[in-house]
């Protein structure tokens, strides 16, 4: 998409641009038979995921650390939408007992599993370290959704199979993702302070999420899964995740008002690759303005996704002490 699409709105291939919304989206769309999960879905454009999924009859977990913000959220899109299906549970993805609880609670449920939305992050963090150890950016951005995937990964394969509905995994990443350390992924240097940039550690767990969806294309492919995966970037939206640099956003903002969406407009491309039918087999890619981009160079490294992987299961192993 060029600078002049995404000032003007103009649609791209999909028939859609940086101006469409989400309900625009899914238009058409009868989700009537899917259940999903969003992380983050309690504010912003997890929110509003949240409520144009439910208008188009998906049944919806909502995974939120804060449960009175998620339950308020909850009963203010049940006023507006009486027939929405909608549950909260509890997830801080910085923690990784928070996000195995989860799992293991929304299991319990003996719900199917169709879309997954990893859409909860935290954003431009002072140097600081999660409950298990770990850079908080990295840990909440990456590494919560790395394993909260993959504790869901069999319930989503058996869904897919027992239904023939296509799974979908969706990785909320960022254009962020090309403003990262000198190596991509600073694998010896994930929890040092030294050298830490509050910028490039974001860019870093954003570069992560893409990675992420290329390894998981690769394995599904490899076992023959009916379930795709994809990262978009929302575009630039004024939310709460830019509550540590609020200011500098703001200033930046009135000098570039310009390419700046709204929240509707903010969850579209979300909506658009969790549920679009011209999207069906479509995985390992990354959009923009609900159209394919072509993402960095780092981020389409099939080594460094599987070098990724790796370290990530092994992090986890070696920082969660039952």
């Amino acid at each position: 998409m060029s600078i002049i699409s995404l000032i003007t709105g103009w649609p791209g291939p999909s028939g859609f641009g940086s101006a469409s919304t989400a309900e625009e989206v899914s238009e058409g769309i009868d989700a009537a038979n899917l259940t999903a999960i969003v992380t983050g879905g309690a504010s912003g454009i997890g929110l509003e995921t949240v409520r144009v999924l439910a208008m188009r009859k998906v049944h919806v977990i909502i995974g939120a650390r804060n449960l009175e913000a998620a339950n308020k959220a909850k009963h203010q899109l049940l006023e507006q939408n009486p027939a929405a299906k909608l549950d909260v549970l509890k997830l801080d993805l910085s923690s990784i007992k928070s996000t195995t609880e989860f799992a293991h609670n929304f299991l319990a449920l003996n719900l199917p599993l169709n879309i997954l939305i990893n859409n909860a992050g935290v954003m431009f963090c002072p140097f600081q370290l999660s409950e298990d150890g770990i850079e908080l950016q990295f840990a909440t951005n990456h590494l919560g959704h790395f394993l909260l995937t993959n504790l869901l990964l069999e319930k989503m394969k058996s869904t897919a199979k027992s239904t023939g509905i296509e799974g979908r995994i969706v990785n909320l990443s960022s254009i962020a993702h090309v403003h990262t350390f000198g190596d991509g992924i600073r694998f010896n240097k994930i929890n040092d302070k030294n050298g830490y940039s509050d910028k490039r550690a974001y860019g870093q767990s954003k570069l992560a999420n893409i990675l992420h969806v290329k390894e998981l294309t690769r394995r599904f492919k490899e076992e023959g899964v009916n379930i795709t995966a994809n990262a978009v970037h929302p575009g630039l939206i004024m939310t709460p995740l830019m509550r540590h640099s609020m200011l500098l956003m703001r200033l930046l903002q009135a000098f570039s008002f310009f390419i700046w969406k709204n929240v509707p407009q903010g969850a579209a491309t979300t909506c658009y690759v969790a549920l679009h039918p011209s999207l069906k087999g479509v995985s390992g890619k990354y959009f923009l303005d609900c159209n394919e981009k072509r993402a960095s160079s780092y981020a389409r490294d099939e080594t460094l996704a599987k070098r990724l992987w790796d370290f990530s299961k092994n992090l986890i192993n070696s920082s969660y002490k039952v």
